[in-house]
């Protein structure tokens, strides 16, 4: 393999493993939050706040390895 095809795997697995995370985490809140809002429905509002706060936490996880990816490709 020349070095621009082991460039472009070093991109893909980056990328992949970098948002293999943030989507298993991110299924996951969404999974406990429902089911804390099942258990109680009353703390809809801090559920929520929490909920989107990790998220947003999760999928910061998924943009640095987008731009990680994206600084392999193009240097």
């Amino acid at each position: 393999m020349d070095a621009e095809t082991m460039k472009l795997f070093a991109v893909a697995l980056t990328m992949s493993l970098g948002a293999l995370g943030p989507a298993i985490g991110i299924g996951m809140i969404g999974s406990k939050a429902m089911e804390a809002l099942g258990r109680n429905p009353e703390a809809e509002s801090g559920i929520r706040t929490a909920m989107i706060l990790s998220i947003a936490f999760a999928e910061a996880v998924a943009i640095y390895a987008l731009v990680v990816s994206l600084i392999l490709k193009f240097t």
